[in-house]
């Protein structure tokens, strides 16, 4: 049974790369989901639930410029990287021409950040906070996963990855003894971010032989074109998942965010699960369909159905067991938590599903206008919902918001592939 197994996951050339893959970006994304929780028990207790809800909103507001400079390239550089991986100038080229645009656009976000933080109090009171963890920003524009992902060779960062984060991880736990320390914790995190983007970028030199290079007007405008639709969609998608805890923190105080923040990072860590599958079958499935168009589909289909099942079992259990979940993870102090993690129970299964439908299908295929327009209404709905709902019922609100506008997004984008485009999902 082990041997047929075996078989199955490393038979041929490309199941090998592909289970080594999904074997690394599950460790990376452990480095980055599960971490970061493992500290959640101990910062919920340490700092209360209004410092931890002041860190939740401050990296709500920094996750905008984390979009701007990712733009769309963790999907369109990594696409264009699988299909010319072979052609190292291409290669050089493509990598050369995404750093100079994210560079640019990290300085253009610094500039927005500082203008939004000494132009309102709110956030002017505490802003050292967000400059601290605008460090985020800096590491992740240094770490370029996508060059990793299209060249389908991720083992290399992901030990650097989980080694930078996990040291920075146990120096949360030894320096941040209590509430007056919470800069700490910003700082700390943000290091993490910083030292494994150093290092990626050694490995990048050392193990392709890409270094960067100037680029000229048209590559640049080019590598805009590509990434406009799914950075169009990213910030779509932003409105109705990164903005409502930051509507929340508008309308609300500290302590209320703190109280959806936990439940959210739980509800993260379990989304965090699949996301090394997405990542590593994205270039796979856009290599399949432009070799063969009805290979690519057909091996959508029978991922969709082993990854929604696995989703949707870990989703009930997530659901059945909430109450021991909260009080294990975050305390008697985050009873409030409980109801709004039952709620967003489901989100995983049904991100999951939007994925498959959206990103995986939709994008592969070519319909990037009908993906965007999707999330754009998606991101209207939820915009609207948000302010309805957030003030008169505060993070049960929030949690009921991010639900339904999951569920359509998933629905409407099966919908359409399924009846308006004959797609066989």
């Amino acid at each position: 049974m082990f041997k047929k197994l075996k078989h199955k996951l490393t038979g041929t050339e490309e199941k090998k790369r592909l289970t080594s893959n999904i074997f690394s970006l599950s460790v990376l994304q452990g480095a980055n989901f599960i971490l970061p929780l493992l500290t959640v028990p101990y910062l919920v207790r340490v700092l209360g639930p209004e410092y931890f809800g002041l860190l939740a909103f401050a990296t709500a507001t920094i996750m905008y410029f984390m979009l701007i400079t990712d733009y769309g390239f963790n999907l369109s550089a990594t696409r264009q990287i699988s299909i010319r991986r072979d052609d190292k100038d291409k290669v050089n080229e493509i990598f050369s021409s995404v750093m100079m645009i994210k560079t640019a656009l990290m300085i253009i976000s610094f500039g927005l950040m500082s203008l939004l933080v000494f132009s309102f109090e709110k956030f002017s009171q505490h802003w050292e906070v967000y400059f601290i963890t605008f460090g985020m920003v800096l590491g992740q524009v240094l770490f370029p996963v996508w060059l990793f992902q299209g060249m389908e060779r991720m083992k290399y960062i992901t030990y650097l990855n989980i080694g930078a984060k996990a040291f920075f991880t146990v120096c949360i736990f030894i320096f941040v003894q209590e509430p007056s320390d919470y800069l700490l914790v910003p700082l700390l995190t943000a290091m993490g971010f910083i030292v494994a983007g150093v290092w990626s970028q050694y490995l990048v030199r050392k193990q392709f032989g890409v270094q960067l290079e100037w680029q000229t007007i048209k590559t640049i405008k080019f590598q805009l074109a590509e990434g406009w639709h799914v950075f169009f969609s990213s910030m779509a998608i932003s409105l109705y998942t990164i903005s409502t805890t930051f509507i929340l923190g508008l309308f609300t105080n500290n302590t209320v965010v703190g109280y959806f923040a936990a439940a959210d990072k739980i509800v993260q860590a379990i989304k965090g699960l699949y996301q090394p599958i997405s990542q590593a079958i994205y270039p796979l499935i856009g290599k399949k369909i432009h070799e063969d168009k009805q290979a690519g589909l057909a091996f959508i289909k029978k991922t969709t159905w082993i990854v929604g099942t696995g989703v949707l079992v870990i989703s009930a259990i997530l659901f059945l067991l909430a109450e021991p979940i909260v009080n294990l993870l975050l305390g008697e102090q985050y009873q409030q938590s409980i109801l709004l993690l039952k709620i967003m129970a489901f989100l995983p299964f049904i991100i999951a599903l939007s994925n498959m439908f959206g990103v995986q299908t939709m994008l592969n295929l070519g319909y990037k206008q009908a993906f965007s327009r999707i999330l754009v209404v998606a991101a209207l709905l939820g915009v609207g919902l948000s302010f309805v709902l957030v003030p008169l019922y505060e993070g049960l609100g929030t949690a009921v918001t991010l639900l339904a506008i999951e569920l359509f997004v998933a629905i409407v984008m099966y919908i359409y592939l399924k009846f308006l485009k004959r797609v066989k999902c």
